[in-house]
């Protein structure tokens, strides 16, 4: 609806008429009561707790960073439907009308935290600290920046933080769990079982004669949503990203040659050593040992005597300016390889130095480096252009251009794809090949539709602009567009039905004192055994519902269950049960006591949440909720909850 505006608005006589329309449009609001949409709770407010209100931008801002951020986990842009279908609305609404509620209790309780304290919770921030350990300012400022606050913003929400963690820790911290819960989970989760069994398969299904055309026909028909043609878009895209600008960037000998030699520092890897250091207490003792050291001791029986560890010497293989002590750095750097050094007066003490392997710098060629450097200097030339395409593209969309049009002046090409289904296959089955950022393109194109213009994908430092071009809508294929297809499957589940029967049959009979290992014998197949099962971590022979059925058989008892295909079928005996007595002050046991803890935790915040938005009064906006969404707004009546 906005490019539509911008081109009407294009000339003088689109501008007279959006001027008419705009002002009708504005009358009519007047006249029927939607100015109230402008003031007050409907205009501009989401949601309130108490006092305090929460505006439209403020949750358009914090739901915006939630799809980005679950974009970037899962791989692929997060169209509306599927944020619908995830409850991100309502778990990020619901999410700031906690934070809010618990700002505002702070207040009422007139808690308090103390400038120093503030101050020193973000100096000892590991996020804010460098290598060594200390406060970095300009790792705080980026931080900063990034997140898109200013330092009196931050400092604040610093605060309100810590004042929302003292009421949380008072409800819902330091929880004691009683050790029979905790008993009775580990048993759940670490319980290891043993089990011996048989593997069905398709071989012991037996043969299986092809399906006459009649049964073929019934089959197909009881079924035919499973072969069911998918829904298909044409998808035509413009890419404008570093990466495909660069390849059309013709980068001079003479401009490569000249940044080799300006940086060939870049490409010469330096000579690294296996660096060991043995310290000392003082000068003397590091004397007397490297004395002994001359007399014949090794370096490494000297470390086992003084009850030192590998780790306790080891500085890795490393460069010489990654040894922060100079004399150390030194000292190491004119060994030969298995030399011990003297005794070295360094920054931190006295040690004595070892050098156990020497890798020999390595420089690079100009040949070996000529095409990275060729691209490197492509990037950076067409990285400066990236923005000045994207807005000549946009303006001649707005101007009335199709994406085609604006991408042919710029000439750029128009790659387009024929036939893409919604999981980003070909009519083939196969995955469409070449198409960059493939889920985020598919994504986007089947959540948009013919004709509408589109905003670009952000994507590798530049954009992906995309039309949808055509759509073959879903449709239901005939026999014998899928003959092979549904044989198959046909056959597949003939197997799987006389495996199911014959699991069941080889049951009956174990039951009533028959062998596995007479079983096996009888079905062509070997006895196997899998040990150390549990419920968290399976083998990879052991399917899920293998899992579940072991678990539920007793010990010398006999089970079945299907693998992880249906034409897969397994039948066994438990044959060990090992059930690990719970120690509290294991690390397995502190570790499952503090997830219990938070899981408990969790439960009892989550219940005083609830009551403290009924004590202190909660209301959802559902208008301007779905304003904010981009969907068109029921009413404007807020919800009290």
């Amino acid at each position: 609806m906005l490019r539509g505006i911008r081109k009407a608005s294009a000339n003088w006589l689109g501008r007279i008429v959006m001027g008419v329309v705009m002002t009708l449009l504005a009358g009519s609001f007047a006249i029927w009561g939607i100015n109230d949409i402008f003031r007050g709770f409907g205009r501009s407010t989401v949601a309130k707790i108490g006092s305090t209100e929460i505006p439209i931008e403020q949750f358009r801002q914090s739901y915006s960073d939630a799809l980005q951020m679950l974009g970037r986990q899962a791989g692929h842009v997060i169209t509306p439907d599927e944020a619908m279908a995830r409850g991100m609305p309502r778990q990020v609404l619901s999410e700031m009308v906690a934070e809010a509620g618990l700002n505002e209790r702070a207040r009422q309780m007139r808690l308090g935290v103390s400038d120093d304290e503030v101050s020193q919770r973000i100096v000892s921030n590991p996020a804010f600290q460098n290598q060594q350990g200390q406060f970095d300012r300009a790792r705080f400022e980026d931080a900063m920046r990034n997140a898109g606050f200013n330092e009196k913003r931050f400092v604040s929400e610093q605060r309100n933080l810590t004042l929302r963690r003292q009421i949380i820790d008072s409800v819902s911290g330091n929880i004691p769990l009683p050790n029979a819960w905790l008993d009775a989970l580990n048993q759940f989760q670490n319980q290891e079982r043993s089990i011996a069994y048989i593997a069905l398969g398709p071989a012991q299904a037996g043969d299986i004669p092809p399906p006459s055309d009649e049964e073929l026909s019934k089959y197909f028909n009881a079924r035919k949503i499973l072969f069911r043609a998918p829904e298909f878009r044409k998808v035509a895209t413009v890419v404008a990203t570093p990466a495909e600008l660069a390849k059309t960037v013709e980068v001079p000998d003479d401009d490569v040659k000249k940044t080799f030699d300006t940086y060939r520092n870049r490409y010469i890897t330096p000579e690294r050593r296996h660096v060991e250091q043995m310290p000392f207490p003082s000068m003397a003792e590091a004397q007397a040992a490297g004395d002994r050291i001359k007399g014949g001791l090794t370096f490494a029986a000297l470390a086992t005597e003084r009850g030192l560890k590998e780790q306790d010497l080891d500085l890795g293989t490393v460069p010489k300016s990654t040894i922060i002590d100079p004399a150390v750095a030194e000292a190491a750097f004119s060994l030969k390889e298995g030399e011990v050094s003297a005794p070295v007066q360094g920054k931190f003490g006295v040690v004595i130095v070892t050098v156990s392997k020497i890798i020999p710098e390595e420089a690079k060629t100009f040949a070996d480096v000529a095409p990275q450097i060729r691209n490197e200097i492509a990037l950076a030339r067409v990285k400066k252009t990236v923005q000045d395409i994207h807005d000549k593209i946009e303006d001649a969309r707005a101007g009335g251009a199709t994406l085609e049009e604006a991408a042919q002046k710029l000439q750029l090409p128009v790659v387009t794809y024929d036939a893409i289904d919604r999981s980003g296959r070909g009519p083939d089955g196969k995955p469409i090949a070449n198409l960059p950022h493939a889920a985020e393109v598919v994504n986007a194109a089947f959540a948009s539709d013919v004709g509408v213009d589109n905003d670009p994908l952000e994507a590798d430092g530049g954009y992906i602009w995309f039309d949808v071009a055509g759509i073959t809508p879903a449709r239901e294929r005939n026999l014998d567009e899928v003959k092979s297809q549904v044989e198959a499957q046909w056959r597949d589940d003939e197997i799987a039905t006389r495996l199911k029967a014959k699991a069941a049959d080889i049951l009956d009979k174990l039951k009533n004192g028959g062998t596995l290992d007479a079983m096996a014998a009888a079905n062509g197949v070997k006895v196997e055994t899998a040990t150390g099962i549990t419920r968290s971590k399976p083998p990879e022979t052991i399917s899920g519902r293998m899992i579940e059925a072991i678990f539920h058989t007793a010990l010398d008892a006999y089970g079945s269950a299907e693998g992880d295909k249906p034409t897969q079928w397994t039948v066994f005996k438990v044959t060990d049960v090992k059930t690990p007595s719970f120690a509290a002050n294991s690390p397995n046991g502190k570790a499952l006591d503090e997830m219990v803890s938070r899981q408990v935790s969790d439960d009892i915040f989550g219940q005083y949440m609830a009551w403290l938005e009924n004590d202190l009064g909660t209301s959802v906006n559902q208008a301007a909720l779905q304003q904010a969404l981009g969907n068109s707004a029921p009413d404007t009546t807020p919800d009290t909850n």
